[in-house]
């Protein structure tokens, strides 16, 4: 078997993949593994002996997957943003960020918090280092986890390190530093040489934030400081491996070490130790991220098989590989980045190698040494062939142009190994695209389109950039770390450039059958790539699929001819889409940027639009909308509004009353129609009548203000919608006269009491109220006066801090609702609509 390690891989990938679907718990595991190992044992049958081997790798896979399921995270006896005295052991030291500060506190073995000091201008950071006993004052609470399908679950990204609370440290308050030390005297001098090299770096660019930051990640993995518009080129073109820290970085430094220790002739075996032993050095330094441990892991199996004489295959190495770390963290299977590694690597080996093998990499070793005679023999006939031809041309060279033989040789040789790497460049980059297609369309919804030509220039710059960094830090020379500094400035303009071809094209989640289908046919081609018949039929199946990703024929998850209001869940802001009768598609507001405290605003890089309401949108198969409506131009309901703009390319933008600016500029440079709405304006759109409500015809604001709003009524039939946006009492008062009974009411500024007066809720009598809030949030929204109004009228309340996302819909007679947290799967295609209210008639 050319690759058996392959199938013990897949075979513990199974056994994990079933434990964690059925909840296998330890003795269900253990006993299937020893039954089955014992009758593999006591078989003479050399199939029935493998087959137990596999049965009994993947049951070995069940019984770690049980054995590392995690126990009920612990608690703290502290309610929502309660500001407690926390102590605890810094185990990751201050790392800036912009605007904040933030280190890692263990409160007791194996419960950590991530504690953030937000910066003001007289704040001065506080420099905590490892293994420091500290007393701080902090509001604390459990990881923010958006509730909607399709989000990214950061609570369980932290609770694989430990880390079970945030904390922001109260204002004007200090860290007391505590008398004794903590912590692993080897991990304190691993975080304080990392910090020490952070330093350096700093000081070598002092006064450049963009470069320290940017060689900070390139270097030792510390991405903290990096600002999100700086690496955002690097991320559309498929590039953003390359800048921060991965294993890649880890094959550039050892193969550069190998080749200075081969050239001060150091033995081959000593010179691989060595280097593996510089590999887990930087695996160290790096923070002993899991990139840089995978491929210092690969590295050192590889090492063991030389030293044994074997040769090692990238395949069967890989599968090692990733079968050590399975055995070590089973959970790592669901992480993407260990899924991106090795299925690049796995690309490598099983597409880009064997393709090379049959085309030009034959020639590639013929054209090497041509004046050597003695390896004609080893190379097979059409590359031996392909060498003599060189020679003959290298000696018509000497005959016609009176070059010298050997100069001639040695110049066909330069340009076709120059030739043959460019090719093998290609070769790579293009298997890499294709192999990580289904998964980055799957977690970034990105297929790069100018990836192919953008790696092939970004790559060699920032692999240049990187030992010329370290050189730097090793010996001081700012000549050296400007150097450093300009390849990675020359990769971030290759970037841009490329980021201007490429087009504004995401992808929406494909369906589970089509990416089975997907994986399924690259492993048929990788499989089948040798065969001369059958390889031509197994890549234009690849191809194939690769066409269907890109076009995305898939329908999107709606009910028919039915109206849908789903409030989606973006924390402390809002935003609602609007799914019409006809088929068209509406989004209101896009959320914004997380609040702290009455005063000021805190941006924690995240944008809403881009992380939270697309992802859900795309986990719907929604790729465009017909109509973006900005309600006002607060934040918290703007604030993603471009993203979404940029993301599904609306033919429409609705604004109601000072608008932002900003964004009907860029709605405009972009082709899309703006449309200022007024009260009294109706129109029948998608199978509805959308009544304007607010704001008036002639209503007018010196700044930007709650009742600017825009307001709809939307009628279905029997059935009618009523979304208020932020508006106040002093909107609602004059509509008292005029507005009709509502059967679905979007509750007005999250529950605020400045909103939903008793008089509109009497006018109004909606049978459904939803109210869009952030858990926890710092403003007490939904205020109890309202949801005691809404008490007394019987109206069920839906919100998006208690429920996650919530959705009504209606047939224009029935109404249905649901929420998020009333499922256990986060899919959104498996709502039950069971509760069903039919409202007054």
């Amino acid at each position: 078997m050319r690759y058996p390690l392959l199938l013990s891989l897949f075979a513990l990938i199974s056994g994990i993949v079933l434990g964690r679907w059925l909840q296998f718990g330890i003795v269900e595991a253990v006993w299937p593994a020893i039954a089955i190992g014992l009758l593999g044992i006591a078989s003479q049958s050399i199939w029935l002996r493998r087959t137990c081997a596999v049965f009994a790798v993947a049951f070995l896979g069940t019984l770690t997957e049980a054995g590392h399921r995690q126990e009920p995270p612990p608690t703290i006896d502290a309610g929502v943003r309660e500001t407690v005295l926390l102590t605890g052991c810094v185990v990751e030291p201050t790392q800036l960020a912009p605007n904040r500060e933030q280190f890692t506190l263990e409160l007791a073995a194996g419960a950590r918090a991530h504690v953030a000091h937000y910066l003001e201008e007289d704040s001065i950071p506080f420099h905590l280092r490892y293994g420091q006993r500290v007393e701080v004052e902090a509001r604390i609470r459990k990881p923010r986890v958006y509730r909607n399908p399709g989000a990214f679950d950061y609570a369980a990204y932290l609770a694989r390190q430990n880390v079970f609370w945030t904390a922001a440290v109260a204002r004007h308050s200090l860290p007391r530093i505590l008398p004794g030390h903590c912590g692993i005297r080897s991990a304190e001098l691993l975080s304080n040489a990392r910090t020490a090299l952070s330093e350096r770096i700093e000081s070598l660019y002092s006064g450049d934030q963009k470069s320290a930051a940017l060689m900070q990640a390139l270097l030792i993995g510390q991405a903290s400081g990096l600002e999100k518009i700086w690496t955002e080129d690097f991320r559309r073109t498929g590039t953003f491996h390359a800048l921060v820290i991965s294993g890649s970085h880890v094959a550039v430094l050892a193969g550069l070490l190998l080749l200075i220790l081969r050239l001060c002739f150091v033995p081959e075996i000593l010179a691989l130790l060595l280097t593996a032993m510089a590999a887990w050095m930087y695996a160290a330094l790096a923070g002993f991220s899991p990139p840089v441990v995978r491929a210092a892991a690969g590295f050192t199996l590889y090492l063991i098989a030389r030293w044994m004489f074997r040769r090692g295959r990238p395949l069967n190495l890989l599968a090692a590989v990733a079968i050590l770390f399975l055995l070590i963290d089973p959970g790592a299977l669901w992480d993407a980045s260990f899924q991106l590694s090795f299925l690049a690597v796995a690309a490598l080996g099983g597409l880009a190698t064997p393709i090379a093998d049959m085309t030009f990499s034959p020639f590639a070793r013929a054209s090497r040494y041509l004046e050597s005679m003695d390896l004609d023999a080893h190379l097979e006939p059409r590359a031996a062939q392909f060498r003599v031809e060189l020679r003959l041309f290298a000696e018509t060279l000497h005959v016609c142009a009176r070059i010298p033989l050997r100069a001639g040789l040695w110049l066909l040789s330069t340009a076709f190994c120059v030739v043959f790497f460019a090719l093998l460049s290609i070769l790579v980059s293009s298997a890499i695209q294709i192999g990580l297609a289904l998964p980055m369309a799957q977690y970034f919804h990105r297929v790069s389109f100018t990836g192919l030509s953008a790696n092939l220039a970004v790559v060699p710059l920032l692999e240049l950039a990187l030992p010329a960094g370290f050189l730097a830090l090793l010996t001081g020379w700012h000549w050296l770390a400007y150097f450093a500094g300009a390849l990675v400035r020359w990769s971030g303009v290759v970037a841009t450039w490329h980021a201007r071809f490429e087009p504004s094209w995401r992808i929406a989640d494909p369906p589970l059958w089509f990416a089975i289908a997907f994986a399924a046919t690259l492993v048929i081609f990788a499989s089948l790539v040798r065969n001369r018949i059958w390889r031509w039929l197994a890549a234009a199946m690849v191809l194939s699929c690769l066409v269907l990703l890109l076009t995305q024929p898939w329908p999107v998850v709606a009910a028919p001819r039915q109206l849908e209001l789903t409030a989606i869940d973006v924390g402390q802001g809002e935003s609602l889409l609007l799914m019409l009768p006809e088929g068209q598609r509406m989004v209101i507001d896009g959320g914004g940027v997380l609040q702290y405290g009455a005063n000021r605003t805190t941006s924690l890089g995240l944008d809403t639009g881009e992380d939270v309401v697309s992802p859900y949108l795309w986990s719907r198969r929604i790729h465009s909308i017909d109509v973006l409506v900005a309600t006002h131009a607060h934040t918290d309901h703007t604030g993603g509004l471009r993203a979404l703009l940029e993301n599904f390319h609306p033919y429409e933008l609705w604004v109601g009353a000072n608008p932002p600016q900003q964004l009907i500029e860029l709605a405009r440079a972009r082709g899309v129609l703006v449309r200022e709405l007024r009260a009294p304006t109706a129109f029948r759109f998608s199978g509805t009548q959308i009544e304007v409500i607010a704001p008036a015809a002639g209503y007018q604001s010196a700044h930007v203000t709650n009742n600017d709003s825009l307001a709809l009524r939307i009628v279905y039939g029997q059935r009618s919608f009523l979304l208020t946006g932020d508006m106040e009492a002093a909107v609602e008062l004059p509509l008292l006269a005029t507005l009709p009974h509502t059967d679905v009411l979007k509750i007005g500024h999250h529950g605020s009491r400045t909103s939903t007066t008793r008089d509109f809720l009497k006018t109004v009598s909606p049978s459904i109220a939803i109210i869009s809030a952030g858990f926890g949030n710092s403003f007490g929204h939904p205020h109890p006066l309202v949801l005691h109004r809404l008490l007394e009228r019987n109206t069920t309340v839906l919100r998006t801090d208690r429920d996650g996302l919530v959705t009504v819909r209606s047939d224009g007679r029935l109404l249905t609702y649901d929420g998020m947290l009333w499922h256990p799967t986060q899919s959104a295609d498996n709502y039950n609509w069971a509760m069903v209210r039919n409202g007054p008639e």
